[in-house]
């Protein structure tokens, strides 16, 4: 048993001692089914805090000839499978953290040699009689090995992309680094010694032109997560079980930490729901694992208008977004699509791979996400949300006037003329104005099927809302602010609220030709 070579199973038993376990070893399944094939080369990404090490060591515990972990698997999904004591602790395995490396390493531009003469030298203790002296190339070492024993292996890579996103300018140690895993995975040679490739970070593989810089690796990643969708964070089923055990409501963690779509499934992040499973407190878990300080500066660059972009998402929009462009690295950004793809892998933003398109997930995130922009590196943002605010107040207020005079202003300033009268763009009118109100209500819900008609916004109090009432705004072209409110009551939009003790504000908006607004509202 070694350091890298072979480690024992203590990492994932840790994690099965937690209070909170959720069992993702039916990705072992997957794993068994590609071994020693030209599918055995797996790079898994997804943002911090979704279970990306717990997994490496998940693969690492069940593989790896250095430890015993029948007992640990036995109540797990991977013990029904027909194959599952055929391949258990049956390998040579080399586990790599790059991000723990670096330090005993002496900093990041030492690490490929020291990954390389650690793992060496653990290697001629596994395999006296191949010799090895004179080799400093670990992939040559791997193949000597095979060459004269026959013997494939299992390498695992937790935070593959930390060298990529930390040292992004730094051109000496990435190209470096590259090289390293180039010649540890690509080519004829490594497919003789590699019984299985498992990389996992934030980052998919780091594109060079327009290919991977590894090609030979099947990705699965928040843009198209494949097969393995279910395997890194929380689904939705598991949330519900987990909600109903610890009492927690579900619609509750579901309004606050859903809204990520992997293919078929909607998935969680990991962290947010077992501490709020533990500690019962919804709130933003996300900045005690992530920081916004690399999206900041990007944002203010503000690429084709990304600003008001990310504002339309932030209330609630959805934007289209080329994920295309992107090369997986900061270095190379140079588009708002590019932008907008970073944020996806990070987490901050999710993405419909039907309708290609980017959105804020969920509430965390909305939270998290607007503490970033309306830091002091945006003075735009600030003074939006301001004028946001301001008619946020006038809204709850009744202060028809002052709302009508507000809602022009944004409609004039962030809508086309081409688009000023369609129907997204008056959504959007709706969601941008209303920005401020999620410090107190939800995302909003835009047309709620209620009574015999549908709304075009209805805001729901959250529980810091105080006495702030629920409101029902609409927003409708050529027609007076007194009809809008009266087509309201008419429709009975108030009866999915009709559960609520405080009081409904019904918001009616109305605009001419001219582009001059109205506005009515009335206490339900």
């Amino acid at each position: 048993m070694g350091m890298f070579v072979n480690p024992d199973n203590s990492a994932f038993q840790a994690t099965l001692n937690a209070r909170i376990y959720v069992d993702k070893s039916g990705l072992i399944r997957y794993t068994n089914s590609v071994l020693a094939s030209t599918d055995a080369f797996i790079c898994n990404s997804r943002p911090r805090r979704f279970g990306k090490s717990i997994t490496a060591n998940m693969l690492t515990a069940y593989y790896s000839r250095g430890c015993n972990s029948e007992e640990m698997f036995s109540g797990l999904e991977i013990s029904k499978a027909e194959d599952f004591k055929r391949h258990l602790n049956q390998y040579d395995v080399i586990h790599l953290d790059i991000q723990w490396c670096i330090e005993p390493a002496g900093g990041p531009e030492h690490v490929v040699s020291y990954i390389s003469e650690k793992t060496i030298a653990e290697l001629r203790e596994y395999y006296p009689d191949v010799p090895m002296k004179e080799t400093k190339s670990l992939p040559e070492a791997l193949s000597q090995i095979n060459t004269a024993t026959g013997k494939r292996f299992v390498i695992i890579i937790d935070e593959w992309d930390v060298l990529i996103r930390d040292e992004a300018a730094n051109e000496l140690i990435q190209k470096e680094y590259i090289g390293f895993l180039r010649g540890l995975f690509k080519g004829t040679e490594p497919t003789k010694y590699i019984q299985l490739a498992y990389l996992t970070g934030i980052l998919p593989i780091k594109k060079e032109k327009t290919q991977s810089a590894l090609n030979n690796f099947d990705e699965f990643t928040m843009l198209s997560p494949g097969s393995l969708a279910h395997y890194i964070g929380f689904t939705e089923d598991e949330v519900r079980r987990l909600a109903a055990t610890y009492h927690q409501d579900f619609d509750k963690v579901k309004r606050w930490y859903d809204g990520y779509l992997l293919k078929d499934y909607e998935v969680y992040n990991p962290r947010a729901v077992v501490s709020v499973m533990l500690n019962g407190e919804f709130k933003s878990y996300w900045s005690e694992t992530a920081s916004y300080e690399a999206i900041v500066p990007l944002i203010n660059m503000d690429y084709d208008g990304l600003k008001t972009l990310v504002i339309e998402m932030l209330s609630g929009g959805i934007v289209n977004v080329n994920t295309a462009t992107f090369k997986n690295d900061i270095v190379n950004i140079q588009s708002k699509d590019d932008v907008l793809t970073y944020m996806i892998h990070l987490g901050y933003l999710g993405y419909d791979q039907k309708k290609r398109a980017a959105f804020v997930p969920n509430e965390e995130i909305r939270q998290e996400l607007t503490m970033a922009v309306t830091s002091r590196h945006w003075n735009e943002m600030l003074l939006f949300w301001k004028d946001s605010e301001n008619l946020l107040e006038a809204t709850l207020d009744m202060d028809e006037d002052a709302v009508a005079r507000q809602i022009e202003k944004i409609h004039s300033e962030y809508v086309s003329v081409i688009q000023y009268h369609d129907e997204n763009s008056l959504s959007s009118v709706l969601t941008i104005a209303y920005l401020s109100a999620m410090k107190y209500y939800f995302k909003p819900i835009r047309e709620l099927p209620t009574g015999r008609g549908f709304a075009d916004f209805v805001f729901l109090p959250r529980a810091n809302a105080g006495n702030r009432p629920a409101m029902i705004v609409e927003l409708k072209y050529n027609q007076s602010a007194d009809t809008v409110i009266r087509q309201i009551k008419e429709k009975r939009y108030q009866g999915a609220l009709s559960g609520y003790e405080s009081k409904i504000l019904l918001v009616g908006i109305s605009y001419d030709s001219e582009k001059h607004h109205t506005c009515s509202i009335e206490e339900w």
